[in-house]
């Protein structure tokens, strides 16, 4: 029976990255759905093996100039009450905290660039291990407060909650630990004003990148597979979660 990976995109060039060919080689069907284009009332948030809440640009709380992230916030919030495994990364890790009745709101600064998180023993000892010490890339201006039963895995100066999981099928991370196969000059394309609203130096990313790209992308590949041997060992593919009741929360400029 082939197992299947939903990927909920909200850019283009915001894909699975290095994650994709793993969930390839280890027997997934990847699929996308992009966010205000496909219809969330269509998606059963049981049907898949596993799904993954991509990034994007917009704040997790902003229903109001984009709606349908009130029915992506039902979809994640379903998917958590029903102990599906479920990954988020910057967005969607903002969007898992915001159905888990978490605040999101914007940092003291924004975190652009590569630069490593610090793990907590909890963190260590999780799928993050294959991270440890390594620059990993961070592209987000806004934050989250660590929900109740959630675990937090990483910090960083700016970002005491950088990762956190959630019972055992839920796990959360507010930078991009799928950056690694080739795309990384779209990032730096379709971010243009926001990299020269921050002055910062696109040559100087591309060339961090570029000396960095492989480790980058083994890294990813061992981070990625280390979940999936997580969830896989917990028994069923229909995962207990905690008994803690989801709700949406938005706080602050979001």
């Amino acid at each position: 029976m082939t197992r299947t990976a939903i990927a909920i995109r909200h850019l283009a060039f915001e894909d699975l990255g290095a994650f994709e060919t793993v969930l390839v080689e280890n027997g997934f069907q990847v699929r996308y759905v992009d966010a205000g284009v496909n219809d969330f009332d269509h998606l059963d948030p049981a049907e898949d093996d596993v799904a993954i809440i991509l990034g994007g640009p917009i704040g997790a709380c902003d229903d109001r100039i984009y709606p349908f992230l009130k029915a992506e916030a039902a979809y994640i919030e379903e998917r958590l009450l029903q102990g599906r495994p479920i990954m988020g990364i910057c967005l969607g890790a903002q969007l898992i905290a915001r159905s888990l009745g978490s605040r999101v709101y914007r940092a003291s600064e924004k975190e652009i660039g590569f630069f490593a998180v610090d793990l907590t023993p909890r963190g260590g000892a999780s799928c993050l291990a294959s991270l440890r010490g390594a620059p990993v890339l961070h592209w987000h201006g806004d934050t989250f407060d660590l929900p109740t039963g959630a675990v937090n895995l990483a910090s960083t100066r700016v970002c005491e909650n950088q990762a956190f999981s959630y019972g055992d099928n839920a796990i959360a991370f507010q930078f991009h630990p799928e950056i690694g196969a080739a795309g990384f000059e779209r990032w730096l394309v379709g971010h243009a004003f926001e990299l020269g609203d921050a002055k910062l130096d696109v040559n100087g990313l591309r060339r961090e990148y570029h000396s960095i790209r492989l480790d980058l992308e083994s890294r990813a590949r061992e981070c990625l597979l280390l979940w999936l041997r997580e969830i896989e060992s917990i028994s069923g593919s229909v995962l207990a979660s905690p008994d803690h009741t989801t709700r949406r929360s938005c706080g602050g400029p979001a």
